[in-house]
């Protein structure tokens, strides 16, 4: 295999593959990226889980296939001279990297014992573009849990029903949900992707309105951005049914500007070492929430104007899951939702039924 390609380029496909490399094995191939040169030139990364696949804009000067180890590879590519890159195979593995007047030789590893990517057969495929699956994913997976005791809560459910496609993540505290109307032909389906792989995917994702196809079969899913696609497995069992959890009824309702809340939460969270054991309070009365928060080393209360319906109402919260619904929110004003002061509370659009947050209330000895 001999390819030349530019550093920029390189650096970029090494960039994108590495995030499917593993950190933890003990088989060195699956520490390594597969380059191969046929009719295109390809870096791939597999770690089994998640695998990623992308091409690089080059000059084939013959092909070939070689696995080279990803952190050495990535810290010479990076380090090399703004310039034409040659990567050269030669006999017994041996690698020639060379930019300008830099020269390595690396010792690589026969390709044919790199695991391949599978290939998925096209059951259900819709489109939907960057930016808003970028969206999508950033203002969902804040909420997936992190306990490997209930593995299917570490992943995120995709939904496709009614022409809606719908991202939902819970942790047992808190749930977030994103919809958005779908360009599949009254598709019906639904998988739950490891929050490991969305989280990679957001990363490579650019907020463009390009297109990108998502395929699944029984039990992997793709994301084919034409010169980069993605390949994970996907997480078995039954996913909680989302609808029933989130409250019909509601005792008190206010709407409020989200930054200044957000402002306010983040303000009073910062006189707290621990947000498990001490919680934010809001009270609510009288066209205004007060939200105050005590510990052993200081107190803050702060005041915000809202419009409010029904109920006057005081409950508290852990801090953090505010903040982190909160810091994903595009909408300059909220409404939040409120069934008791034992109940949870829901944060979503004023006008639509794009997204919805439930946080639940922390009890204190006061509610």
């Amino acid at each position: 295999m001999r390819v030349v390609c530019s550093k920029e380029n390189l650096l970029e496909g090494i960039s994108i593959v590495q995030k499917a490399v593993s950190s933890k094995t003990t088989l060195p191939i699956l520490e390594g990226i597969l380059l191969e040169a046929t009719d295109k030139f390809k870096l791939t990364g597999n770690d089994l889980e998640i695998g990623i696949e992308c091409l690089v804009e080059s000059d084939i000067q013959r092909t070939g296939s070689i696995v080279l180890n990803s952190r050495m590879f990535g810290d010479i590519v990076r380090r090399l001279p703004d310039s034409e890159v040659l990567i050269d195979v030669k006999e017994n593995n041996l690698v020639i990297i060379e930019c300008e007047n830099s020269h390595f030789e690396l010792k690589g590893i026969n390709a044919s014992g790199f695991p391949a990517i599978p290939e998925i057969s096209k059951e259900n495929t819709f489109k939907i573009s960057q930016k808003l699956l970028k969206d999508m994913i950033k203002q969902t997976l804040f909420a997936v849990s992190m306990d490997e005791n209930r593995p299917i809560l570490t992943g995120s459910l995709i939904e496709c029903k009614d022409n809606v496609l719908s991202f939902v993540s819970i942790d047992g505290y808190r749930m977030a949900l994103r919809s958005a109307a779908s360009n599949g032909e009254n598709l019906d389906f639904n998988v739950v992707v490891p929050g490991k792989t969305l989280g990679e995917i957001g990363k490579i994702l650019q907020p463009v309105e390009d297109e990108l196809t998502i395929y699944n079969s029984q039990n992997q899913i793709m994301f084919d951005m034409g010169n980069c696609r993605v390949v994970s497995r996907l997480l078995e069992g039954e996913y909680l049914n989302y609808r029933n959890l989130i409250p019909k009824d509601y005792e008190t309702k206010i709407i409020v500007n989200t930054k200044d809340l957000l402002s306010s939460v983040e303000r009073a969270s910062l006189i707290t070492m621990d947000e498990k054991k001490y919680s934010v309070k809001f009270k609510i009365d009288d066209e205004k929430m007060i939200i105050s928060l005590n510990t052993d080393i200081g107190a803050v209360r702060e005041e915000l104007n809202i419009e409010m319906t029904g109920e006057s109402m005081s409950i508290s919260f852990n801090p953090r899951y505010f903040i982190d619904a909160l810091k994903v929110i595009e909408e300059d004003t909220i409404e939040m939702r409120f069934t008791s002061n034992i109940g949870p509370c829901i944060i979503a659009p004023v006008d639509s039924n794009a997204f919805s947050y439930m946080i639940l209330p922390v009890r204190t000895r006061n509610d």
